[in-house]
């Protein structure tokens, strides 16, 4: 494995995940070194390059994780660019992107204002995630089916009619 770019603001925001990786150290102290996550999410998408051979079988997919500190997340998104000629000519794609501080997800008071159940709630908790119906189906061990009724209920009950509508709804709860 080899970085071939790597912007300034990508390199300042690995050396705050770096940072938070090691105890809120100083940012000097990571200098030049790729953070755990982001070296963690580019072995799982070497592990999907031997499943995902073909470039088309890229176009819908990708690897999200979020790291840093809770008061400045980062969202880690990567992707493989498949080789003909194999996987050791085959590249990784990985963007770092800092994210809004979030305001607290507070489910229990969003279960009871809307009548939520145990279910609808953990699918909430990961549609804040920022998760699709099949990354909750496989986290919930449910099918995707499932997880849209449940989507379909949610928004019944908070009065919604997209999956952001849902989280407005529950964050302003």
């Amino acid at each position: 494995m080899q970085l071939l770019h790597m912007n300034r603001q990508a390199s300042e925001l690995a050396k705050l995940i770096n940072a938070t990786e090691h105890g809120g150290g100083s940012l000097r102290s990571a200098h030049g070194v790729l953070p755990t996550a982001l070296t963690e999410l580019c072995g799982e998408i070497i592990k999907a390059l031997h499943v995902r051979t073909e470039a088309k079988d890229w176009e819908q997919f990708e690897i999200k994780r979020v790291a840093g500190n809770p008061e400045k997340p980062i969202l880690l998104r990567g992707f493989g660019l498949p080789d003909r000629g194999g996987i050791q000519y085959s590249r990784l794609v990985v963007t770092l992107e800092e994210l809004a501080r979030r305001q607290q997800l507070n489910t229990d008071q969003a279960r009871e204002k809307f009548q939520l159940t145990n279910r609808e709630q953990s699918v909430i908790e990961h549609l804040a995630k920022g998760w699709t119906n099949k990354e909750i189906a496989n986290a919930l061990q449910i099918t995707e089916q499932t997880v849209k009724e449940h989507i379909k209920h949610i928004m019944r009950k908070t009065n919604s009619t997209t999956r952001t509508g849902i989280l407005v709804r529950i964050f302003n709860s």
